[in-house]
């Protein structure tokens, strides 16, 4: 058997891509991208399948690292730093044989600087990317969070600049939104946010706490001697090759100082509305919606439902040389080419209202207001729309229909808000099924009742059933489900009339507008999401 074949030759052999994929991925790969990861990425194989066929073609054995009893003394043959560039980890030794685990076996250089390293010779075995980096986070992390505390001194700064960037580190290599440093009484909590569950993933020794957070504090540019009183601030930093803008804000809690760390990866900052998951139909209504010269478009959701990225992706599909679009955002979250961007700054009197009001002074065609708060903001951004421009922003609330009240309460005239307002999207994130584990089950007697309730219908469900891949969650990466409400002129005329909310949803429904429980329900369908992570999003059942 020929080791060295090509992996996009294997590929073809198994029947998994076609030619047209393979030049499609060489094509467009990033700089210094193996073509298994562009192939993964564009979705054309999964991460199971690409671990299958090496493991068939190269007769090299596949292993899941979940659970794996691996020696602590072989930690010293490979750095930290090359186990997470390389994404090898090692496991075993036994007569001079070296057991590692690889995400690509086939990287010989790897095995050869190996053998030259260490002297053993080199026994791969193929794992999961994540899985690696699992392995790599707990083993190496323990080990040094154990010298950590032995080394930790008040002069010594060392230590501690080494635990914060194995912090970061691990956010972004396990794609972490948030990481949350809790304080508690004889320890420290390390969580991660990771698609959008928490989970504690290290407790560091209470020895450390004050240094840790006055480490993050000076990076961040607070006040190290104010601990009584909430503070936010941000990093712009490169963590490992990633750069990642990080957001801080730290709160006063009885054990100390609560740190969450809010992780915007730069790389992939910038998606395209063709990426935001809309359903076909959606899509359409979406880029007429933004195609129109003026108007308020509304994006609705609580914290964390993807608002500010759909936002962005808009914005971007706009940005054109002819086109002037100025943002007021608080904070800026991700700077781009060809666009203005404010910052909000109350401590000077630059808030929302005022820099609207200088905006509209600047001749802009497109503006985005990154949150409605008040009164004032509401009225400038939706007069803004009535006078030719076309409007962002986002509002808090369960539903699109519910945003139309928002702003009545706020004290807009209702003739303004009519007027203005031309689109509401509500939009939430649920997780996705791994795609190396999904299995297809028929469903219960209830799922098929929800679905008939909603006019869905439904053959199959898939759920995750775990794998190493997704670490045994059964879910891997996260997707939005989207309800979209365009303001037409019978809905106008109902709303001038005072007509109730239940009945301009009944008619909205009538014209075929797919709620969040519908659009959820054919996601579910569609393999792509699980029912119970609909109901934990949607409101109606």
């Amino acid at each position: 058997m020929n080791t060295r074949k090509r992996l996009g030759e294997m590929l073809q052999d198994a029947g998994l891509v076609n030619e047209g994929q393979l030049n499609e991925a060489l094509k467009n790969k990033k700089e210094d991208q193996k073509l298994g990861d562009a192939l993964l990425e564009r979705g054309f194989i999964t991460e199971k399948q690409l671990i299958e066929v090496l493991e068939f073609q190269l007769g090299i054995p596949h292993v899941s690292l979940y659970r794996y009893p691996i020696n602590d003394r072989v930690l010293g043959y490979v750095s930290k730093e090359m186990a997470q560039a390389s994404y090898i980890m090692p496991l075993n030794i036994q007569d001079n044989t070296l057991l590692i685990a690889m995400k690509d076996p086939m990287d010989y250089y790897i095995i050869d600087d190996l053998e030259m390293a260490t002297g053993l010779t080199i026994s791969p075995v193929i794992a999961a990317k994540d899985d690696i980096l699992y392995a790599i986070n707990k083993f190496y992390f323990k080990n040094d969070s154990e010298l950590l505390v032995e080394s930790a001194n008040e002069e010594d700064e060392a230590p501690v600049i080494r635990m914060l960037d194995q912090l970061l580190s691990t956010g972004v290599q396990l794609k972490a939104s948030d990481i949350h440093i809790d304080p508690q009484e004889s320890s420290v909590h390390v969580r991660y946010r990771i698609d959008g569950r928490l989970q504690t993933e290290k407790v560091v020794s209470k020895h450390m706490q004050n240094a840790l957070i006055t480490r993050i504090k000076i990076l961040a540019d607070m006040d190290i001697t104010q601990t009584r009183l909430p503070q936010d601030g941000r990093i712009k930093s490169t963590v490992g090759v990633t750069p990642v803008d990080l957001r801080i804000s730290c709160l006063p809690i009885v054990h100390g100082e609560k740190v969450v760390i809010r992780i915007l990866d730069l790389n992939n900052a910038l998606i395209q509305i063709s990426d935001l998951n809309f359903s076909e139909e959606n899509f359409k209504k979406y880029k007429k919606l933004i195609s129109q010269p003026s108007g308020l478009v509304l994006l609705t959701g609580p914290t964390g439902a993807g608002k500010t990225s759909t936002l962005y992706a808009s914005i971007n599909q706009l940005n054109r040389e002819d086109v002037n679009i100025i943002t007021v955002e608080d904070p800026v979250e991700y700077q781009l080419e060809g666009i203005n961007q404010v910052q909000v700054n109350s401590s000077i009197g630059l808030s929302f209202a005022n820099g609207l009001r200088s905006i509209l002074r600047q001749d802009p065609n497109v503006i985005m207001v990154g949150e409605i708060r008040d009164q004032e903001t509401a009225e400038i951004a939706i007069r803004a729309s009535l006078t030719g421009h076309l409007v962002f922003s986002t509002l808090h609330t369960n539903s699109a229909i519910d945003s139309i009240p928002r702003l009545i309460d706020m004290g807009i005239e209702p003739y303004l808000v009519v007027s203005g307002l031309s689109g509401i999207i509500a939009q939430r994130l649920v997780r996705k099924v791994c795609r190396d584990c999904r299995t297809k089950r028929e469903p219960s007697q209830m799922e098929k009742e929800i679905f008939k309730k909603h006019g869905v219908k439904v053959e199959n469900v898939y759920v995750g059933k775990g794998c190493s891949s997704c670490h045994q969650q059964g879910y891997r990466g996260r997707l939005a489900i989207q309800e979209l409400l365009v303001i037409d002129d019978t809905i106008k005329g109902m709303l001038l009339s005072n007509q109730p909310l239940a009945t301009i949803r009944s008619y909205a429904e009538k014209q075929g507008m797919s709620f969040l429980i519908q659009d959820g329900l054919e996601k579910v369908n569609a393999g792509l999401t699980t029912l119970e992570e609909i109901l934990q999003v949607s409101i109606s059942v």
